[in-house]
């Protein structure tokens, strides 16, 4: 069990998590939200989504603390989390950790034209269709167009030529990865895990001491965050992928889906106060 009272971090993914997989709702997680933000608990988004899409629900929620967009491509810090990184005017900082969007639509351009697969990233896409895989309004899927480190895609081949793809991608230093609607295309070093150890290094060496982190999620692509948290909450999701983690001890699976199972998960690891 953990405790409010010490340093702890809270990763959460979005969809299917903190947000309802349909409406996007996050009400059942609000009392537990306040709880945390009472206590001072960063509360660090740790999603597939673009730094365009996060904002909005950042400001709406007050948080304060970074967050990570793109499957681990990019992370966000505030003035108080930076360092030497160059600051905009607000003296946020960017770091991306993985491959730039732009080559990585250059070499899956190549790969369909030499490999003749089928699918469809969101370059590809119209707002219109974007709009009906996902449910956003037109705002929301012109800003899940931003992206900066990642590109979500529609498979539209079999499952041999998914692996067959998923080869050709590593041979180009690339990766795949499945989400909860979308497989991902990324940097080979770049995933949620790798993004959520960089910042708890980056907050303990501002502050000179250990925190204790807990991650929650309901996709395929929250497996390295569960790997590299001191607590995972695996909440259950819409999908049939498989979720396996390295520790079952250090995990929780859920009943409910969704905010209830966000919340079910973290009353399950903090409750004992």
């Amino acid at each position: 069990m953990f405790s409010l009272a010490q340093p702890l971090l809270i990763f959460t993914d979005l969809d299917g998590s903190l947000l309802d997989h349909d409406t996007y709702d996050h009400k059942p997680a609000r009392e537990w939200l306040e709880r945390l933000a009472t206590a001072r608990v960063p509360v660090i988004f740790n999603t597939s989504k673009t730094a365009a899409e996060v904002w909005p629900l950042y400001r709406e929620l007050g948080l304060t603390a970074p967050f990570i967009a793109e499957n681990g491509g990019c992370v966000h810090l505030p003035p108080d989390w930076a360092g030497d990184e160059p600051a905009d005017d607000d003296g946020w900082a960017r770091v991306v950790l993985g491959a730039s969007r732009q080559r990585i639509l250059t070499v899956l351009e190549a790969v369909r034209e030499t490999e003749s697969l089928r699918f469809r990233g969101f370059a590809d896409m119209t707002v219109e269709e974007i709009i009906s895989l996902t449910g956003l309004d037109a705002a929301g899927a012109e800003r899940a167009r931003q992206r900066e480190a990642s590109e979500p895609l529609v498979w539209k081949d079999s499952a041999s030529a998914l692996e067959h793809f998923r080869l050709e991608l590593i041979g180009a230093g690339l990766e795949l990865t499945r989400g909860g609607r979308f497989h991902h295309v990324m940097g080979e070093t770049c995933n949620k895990g790798r993004a959520c150890g960089w910042l708890i290094s980056r907050f303990e060496q501002l502050h000179g001491a250990g925190v204790a982190s807990i991650g929650l999620g309901d996709g395929p692509n929250d497996i390295p965050m569960f790997d590299t948290v001191d607590a995972a909450v695996i909440i259950r999701g819409r999908h049939e992928q498989p979720i396996e983690v390295r520790d079952e001890s250090r995990a929780y699976r859920t009943r409910a889906e969704g905010p209830q199972g966000w919340a079910e998960g973290l009353a399950h690891w903090l409750d004992d106060e």
